[in-house]
């Protein structure tokens, strides 16, 4: 396969083990803050964990809005993890209200559930296909489990983009996925085989 991947740092993403699951499934990752070398991608993935408005901020400071709106331009293949496929949207709105990257119509609300649902969302969950976005689904069961660990969760405007579904004391979207960009809010790199073999098959796109 040996398909190259680079992997977007600004300081805010688990990049290391996202690095040696996309490594472990036969690809060969780089992690770079490099303008340029993210323009230039094969295949780019946006990680996360942390806060929407911080993580928008680091994303400017480095002046990467730009080269992630030019490489998804280009129609080659994207995948955001977690915070990654939240800042794709239009909103957010954690601890204040603020800008994301637009790429996505719609915002990231936190969730509102009965006393009875933790939040954070975290565990395993099992998530619904809402439309196909083959191959990425090659060789995964009906219903897959993936982990969570998230306190808000992304509203398309459109419903069209909603790739995968969970429920959580309400069904909410897991997955995303348009053209060239497919994102998941849950994470692949912490979800065993089922995570293991989606992130093969962005791999083999």
């Amino acid at each position: 396969m040996n398909s190259k991947i680079t992997i977007v740092d600004y300081q805010m993403g688990n990049l290391r083990s996202v690095q040696k699951a996309i490594e472990h499934v036969g690809g060969t990752a780089i992690v770079t803050s490099d303008p340029q070398v993210i323009g230039s991608a094969e295949k780019l993935v946006l990680p996360g964990v942390g806060a929407f408005g911080d993580a928008m901020a680091e994303l400017r400071n480095r002046g990467l809005v730009e080269a992630i709106h030019q490489f998804i331009k280009t129609e080659r293949p994207f995948f955001g993890i977690c915070l990654g496929l939240q800042l794709l949207f239009d909103t957010g709105f954690e601890g204040d209200k603020h800008e994301g990257l637009g790429v996505i119509p719609g915002q990231v609300v936190r969730f509102d559930l009965p006393k009875s649902f933790k939040v954070p969302h975290m565990g395993w969950n099992r998530v619904e296909v809402k439309k196909s976005a083959a191959p990425l689904l090659n060789n995964l069961p009906d219903s897959p489990h993936f982990y969570f660990v998230h306190s808000y969760y992304a509203v398309p405007n459109d419903p069209q983009d909603i790739w995968l579904e969970a429920d959580y004391g309400q069904k909410f979207c897991a997955a995303i996925q348009r053209g060239n960009i497919f994102a998941t809010q849950f994470h692949p790199e912490k979800s065993q085989s089922d995570g293991l073999q989606l992130l093969k098959n962005f791999l083999r796109l």
